[in-house]
């Protein structure tokens, strides 16, 4: 039977912060700077979501990242294959990397569609030439490495900035039911990344510019931003999703938290609102952000 015979399913789902420091301080082949290492506990923390991926090998790996932003509509990427060096605006001295993907068309195709069904603007991204942005490239290299499990990348569109916070969350709610409809529609056996950090106050300037990667200077930017983290993560470790939705206006407001772009709001959607514990392998400040590692195994509560 193929995979469009088969009614697919979203095997998991990962909260995938993308600081560029992340693939900084792991060196890999494609990142031109080199680094002596840090901000290991993050690092580490994303060890077990590798682990996971390698088991439940799944067919495709979707992302939805803060730094592809879209101002008319939801985008998705929708070239067989994107390669290029995706350069980070404010760190180019830390993130130039050379990536190569191949993207899920069929799927990327139908989540198109089913966004454009529930009544979002939607569109495919296809141009051959596209840089892929560093949210994404951060996000897909901590979950996979290898780069050998197709991709489909999703844009955050500006709701959320040019209307009000209800307004943007709708339409990721809405946008993580399409891509649940989509997944099972074309068979998929799928993982989830919310490429979001949680609270987004940070320092204006790197403490030690000579070495980025001085782990004495990296310290949370407030008392009050990591609290309303430790809150966050907590609600999500205990899955209270109701309470954490209830509060996160709030969040957003006083941490200035990365998840008023919607990833968050967009995978949890499309998984169907899972009131299941979250896994949580690892919390760290990167120039002051708070950032969490964050599992929801969905595989393990329907064995």
């Amino acid at each position: 039977m193929s995979q469009s015979q088969t009614k697919g399913e979203i095997l998991a789902g990962f909260l995938a912060p993308h600081p560029p420091h992340l693939v900084y301080g792991e060196n890999p082949p494609q990142n031109e700077p080199r680094s002596r290492g840090g901000w290991e506990g993050l690092r580490w923390a994303y060890d077990n979501c590798r682990a996971t991926i390698k088991r439940l090998k799944p067919d495709v790996i979707l992302v939805h990242s803060p730094h592809w932003q879209t101002i008319v509509g939801h985008h998705v990427l929708h070239v067989p294959q994107l390669q290029g060096v995706s350069v980070d605006p404010i760190f180019p001295h830390l993130f130039r990397y050379h990536f190569k993907l191949d993207v899920d068309m069929e799927l990327s195709a139908a989540i198109h569609d089913e966004a454009r069904e529930g009544g979002l603007v939607a569109k495919k991204m296809t141009n051959p030439n596209f840089r892929v942005d560093y949210g994404t490239i951060v996000s897909l290299h901590m979950l996979n490495p290898d780069w050998d499990i197709p991709v489909v990348g999703i844009s955050a569109n500006n709701s959320p900035y040019f209307y009000d916070d209800n307004v943007g969350q709708e339409q990721m709610l809405k946008l993580g039911e399409a891509t649940a409809r989509a997944i099972a529609k074309t068979g998929r056996r799928a993982v989830l990344a919310a490429s979001n950090t949680l609270s987004h106050l940070h320092f204006p300037a790197e403490p030690n510019p000579g070495l980025p990667e001085d782990m004495s200077k990296e310290v949370v930017m407030s008392q009050g931003q990591y609290e309303w983290d430790v809150r966050v993560i907590n609600l999500l470790r205990a899955g209270k999703l109701d309470e954490f939705f209830s509060i996160l206006p709030q969040f957003m407001r006083e941490a200035f938290a990365e998840v008023k772009a919607g990833s968050l709001t967009w995978m949890l959607a499309a998984m169907g609102m899972p009131k299941i514990p979250a896994k949580h392998y690892g919390y760290g400040t990167v120039i002051g952000t708070g950032n969490a590692v964050m599992e929801w195994n969905l595989a393990e509560v329907t064995r």
